[in-house]
């Protein structure tokens, strides 16, 4: 059976009813959600940095032994060197061991200043890597506060929420659709979520804007679907308010 448009509008207005409800009570989580997300990014974005950092200073680690292990390599080779020297037969010979024995103790010099180097960069690196994890630290301790306050929230507020979800869902399968569309697009659109407002001391309560006498009689006709002039918001008298309010009580 076909709808009257008095009908559509008292079915819009009690969805959203249901909606504003379900907005307060998300009013009340307010930004936790974001926070809790926010804080969650901060603590997976720095246990990241974390777990790089430690590689780089485990990569540093490694490249000290393996000078060490060069050093050591260096110091045998002279060693060898040194002892072949007794054993030359001519200059040309001599020249050429003690060359290579010069060398090895060009590289010792170069892999005792690496090594040096190197245990800067990890004593900077470490630092850096201590305040990263009591960065972290405080970061999953505020998380951990925001979740256990979002918790106590969502916990107090769940089963009315849902108990609304469930009625905006039915009520929702009682409008025609290209109503529920306009619907939709303008409480999307709306900072306060309202779509369908009502006529407040001759002004849209809305937008606050006036409403001209003989648009508020149409609007008390119930005859056609009218919007604000200014804001688009659908409009409806007080009296069909009221009567959609209590249908939901």
């Amino acid at each position: 059976m076909e709808q009257t448009v008095e009908q559509k509008l008292k079915a819009l207005y009690e969805l959203q009813t249901i909606h504003t409800k379900i907005d307060k009570i998300r009013q009340i989580r307010g930004e936790l959600p974001m926070e809790v997300a926010d804080l969650e990014d901060d603590v997976a974005g720095l246990e990241t940095r974390i777990q790089k950092i430690k590689n780089e200073l485990d990569d540093l680690e490694d490249d000290i032994v393996t000078r060490k292990n060069l050093i050591k390599d260096a110091q045998a080779n002279i060693k060898k060197y040194e002892a072949q020297l007794n054993e030359v037969k001519n200059n040309r010979e001599y020249d050429a061991i003690s060359k290579e024995i010069e060398i090895q103790g060009l590289d010792i010099q170069v892999s005792e200043k690496k090594i040096r180097e190197f245990g800067f960069e990890i004593t900077s690196k470490t630092q850096i890597y201590e305040k990263a994890l009591a960065d972290l630290e405080s970061r999953r301790s505020d998380l951990q506060a925001k979740k256990d306050e979002l918790d106590t929230i969502t916990a107090e507020t769940e089963k009315d929420e849902l108990a609304l979800t469930e009625q905006a869902d039915t009520a929702v399968k009682t409008i025609d659709d290209r109503l529920l569309i306009a619907y939709n697009r303008l409480r999307k659109n709306a900072k306060n979520g309202l779509a369908v407002v009502t006529i407040q001391r001759d002004s849209c309560s809305g937008c606050f804007n006036q409403i001209p006498p003989q648009r508020q009689s149409d609007i008390r006709q119930r005859k056609k679907v009218i919007v604000c002039e200014h804001c688009g918001r659908i409009l409806i008298d007080e009296q069909m308010a009221l009567e959609a309010e209590t249908a939901i009580a």
